[in-house]
Order: structure tokens, then sequence, then C-alpha cells
């Protein structure tokens, strides 16, 4: 089994429903799961008047980390299925937005997913649900946790 890290966001609409609809869905389509305090935090890598709220969630799979992509953007798509991306490939406006962050300590690097999330050590309302759920966890690359990232992004 493997230990998933997943982060929920949405910044369109009734966020908390979007975001309750997600992890619900997860539950049904993984199981247990713990769930970080919700953090708002405003957008990143675009300009936008609405403010995002985001959880993160783990969750436990014998899934392949392709296969649990594939999972979780059908339930993206279940809820919303506008793209979060420009037709030039920028950020924009979302009400749900489904990220793997973590696959245990895996490094994978295709062209559809790229674990751990490469934005990840840039952004706190990432890392903040991360160092919540897996304070203990290291990026496989840097060798920092969720803490140390988060201090890095102060200074």
């Amino acid at each position: 089994m493997a230990l998933v890290s997943v982060n929920i966001g949405s910044n369109l609409g009734d966020r908390r429903l979007n975001i309750s609809r997600a992890v619900r869905a997860i539950s049904m389509e993984f199981g247990d799961f713990e769930i970080s305090h919700v953090v708002e935090s405003a957008p990143w890598g675009f300009d936008s008047t609405h403010s995002f709220l985001n959880v993160g969630l783990t969750f436990e799979t014998d899934l392949n980390p392709e296969e649990t992509l594939r999972r979780l953007q059908n339930i993206e798509k279940g809820i919303s299925g506008k793209s979060h991306r420009t037709a030039s490939g920028g950020y924009t406006d979302r009400e749900i937005d489904i990220d793997v962050i973590t696959f245990d300590s895996e490094v994978i690097d295709l062209p559809h997913l790229q674990v751990p999330h490469p934005r990840m050590p840039q952004r706190s309302f990432v890392l903040q649900p991360l160092a919540e759920l897996m304070p203990w966890w290291r990026h496989p690359l840097t060798g920092l946790t969720p803490f140390e990232m988060l201090e890095n992004l102060d200074k």
C-alpha cells in the first residue's frame, strides 16, 4: 500500500461544498483518509479576485500512481467538467482542483504526472496541510520536511 497525499482547492462557487464533494468521492473511491484544516489563500500563478480554500488529504492505495491519478481526475470531472487551464496553458479560476502531491517517497516524472508535485516547495497552501498530515515526510530529492520548506518560504 502506498500513502498518497493530495491537495484539493476551490475558488469558484460554493467552495466548501465543492471540497466536501471531492472529499466524499475520494472516500468512496479510496476508503479511509485523514484531512487537514482548511487553508485560505490568494490565487497562485494568476490574478483573480476569488480566493482559494484548500485542504490536504492522505489515503492509502494499492493502485499504481497513474491509475490513482486517473481516478482523481474522474472525480474532478464529476464535480466540474470545466478546465482549470486557459487555452494558452495558464491557470484560471476553478470550482475544483485535485493535485497529487506525494506518492510515498516516489519520484515520478511523466508528462501528465510529476511527484513530488514540482511546485510544492513554493506553495504554502500545499505545505501547511502537508506539514499537518505528514510532518515526518521528507522530499526525496531535497531531504526537506514540509516544515523546513515552509521556513524557506519566509526567507
